[in-house]
């Protein structure tokens, strides 16, 4: 669906489902540098169980326009932005790394419109390197590679690296190589570099990375929910790492948390239909 936010023509994704003001709604936000597609799976699963789903492209990415917003409360304000021009009353808030910071601040600016919330990945504060900062202002392909290889659990990115060739390109590839092991890094690979295509004056990714590492305000946040909170987060996941998020836990003591083993960062594609049961499960007792 392609409607106007802000004077910017902005997409998300409905699971090919009209909207049913008697069913509950979900919100899925994708990290940085990516876009709807990472949440297919989940919203399908949502849509298929009653649910109406709305799944954006932030501004910048994807089919989304507009430069990429420079603040976690600016892309929290946008989220708001999308229920009003949904007509969405009330929805859950769920959102993975740089997602999980926009929902969290959401939720807090608008508690009475949150349902309930679901934070994956998530840490706080989300620091970022200044060296991969850095990296992502002046070789954005190669701290698309990085994040990468640091987003997937030991197996995943350890079979990539040996088997597909680190850069990732396609002439490194051949059937052979794409194996269950090798298909999530490459294809978040992919998805980062189709996403720097479309924008490639706007360096998303660094805006993206600096909006994560300049949010301050997670613990008032958290002290402002009226919702129910589930995190989930991944036993190797090295980019924001299980313990990273205990304090918005001890901001949260109602809070319940879901750890998946054997898997990173990107859990979306390393264990999508774990994470899809978590969610849902969380999503249904809160009805």
């Amino acid at each position: 669906m392609q409607r106007s936010i802000a004077g910017a023509s902005a997409y998300w994704h409905t699971a090919d489902r009209d909207h049913d003001r008697a069913q509950p709604s979900a919100v899925f936000i994708h990290g940085a540098q990516l876009d709807h597609s990472v949440w297919t799976l989940q919203a399908a699963h949502f849509a298929g169980h009653g649910f109406n789903v709305l799944v954006p492209d932030l501004p910048g990415h994807g089919r989304s326009l507009g430069p990429a917003l420079p603040s976690v409360e600016a892309m929290a304000d946008w989220i708001l932005a999308l229920l009003e021009a949904a007509q969405v009353e009330r929805a859950m808030l769920i959102g993975h790394s740089m997602g999980s910071l926009i929902a969290l601040q959401a939720a807090s600016q608008a508690p009475l419109r949150v349902s309930g919330l679901a934070l994956l990945g998530c840490a706080y504060p989300m620091k970022v390197s200044p060296s991969l900062l850095a990296m992502a202002k002046t070789d954005e392909a190669a701290a698309i590679g990085m994040i990468s290889r640091w987003s997937h659990s030991s197996h995943a990115a350890a079979a990539a690296s040996a088997e597909a060739g680190l850069d990732a390109s396609p002439e490194a590839r051949t059937e052979a190589s794409i194996d269950t092991r090798t298909a999530p890094y490459l294809k978040a690979i992919d998805l980062m570099q189709r996403i720097a295509a479309l924008n490639p004056t706007q360096q998303v990714l660094h805006s993206d990375l600096h909006a994560c590492n300049s949010y301050a305000n997670g613990l008032q946040a958290a002290q402002a929910l009226r919702c129910r909170t589930l995190f989930i987060t991944a036993e190797d996941d090295l980019m924001t790492p299980p313990q990273s998020v205990q304090s918005l836990l001890a901001a949260l003591p109602q809070a319940s948390l879901v750890q998946i083993a054997r898997c990173g960062h990107d859990m979306l594609a390393e264990q999508p239909d774990r994470v899809c049961e978590a969610l849902f499960d969380f999503a249904v007792s809160e009805r």
